[in-house]
């Protein structure tokens, strides 16, 4: 359970950058689904929000090539780049956040207890 908990707090504090990008759902989404006993109407709202984790590929590219170039460009631009990184990362824990919430809007109150429970950050 523990594992389940480490992996799951991603959706929780929502890491952005090239953890977003990864290739398929962050770990420990299975196990998640399966503690929610979803029902087949939740499903849909269950594959957009898993979607939504995922994050863009291309997207992951341009921030490692972005962090490549920070040691040729001066201070004011490595400013600017990084700004432009960050929007594009807000962007993209905005679409999570929206998935999140249509997702949770499905779940019943044992469902929304449990997936409160599950997706807690580990405690320091």
């Amino acid at each position: 359970m523990k594992n389940l908990k480490y992996a799951v707090a991603l959706v929780s504090v929502m890491l952005t950058g090239p953890v977003l990008a990864q290739q398929g759902p962050p770990p420990g989404f299975a196990a998640l689904h399966d503690a929610l006993r979803l029902r087949p109407d939740q499903e849909q709202a269950w594959q957009a929000f898993q979607r939504a984790s995922v994050g863009d590929p291309q997207e992951a590219e341009r921030h490692r090539e972005a962090f490549e170039r920070m040691d040729r460009l001066a201070a004011p631009q490595r400013m600017d780049l990084s700004i432009q990184l960050m929007r594009s990362d807000l962007e993209q824990l905005e679409r999570w956040g929206d998935a999140l919430k249509a997702f949770y809007a499905t779940l019943s109150p044992d469902q929304r207890e449990r997936f409160d429970r599950e997706t807690l950050p580990p405690r320091q």
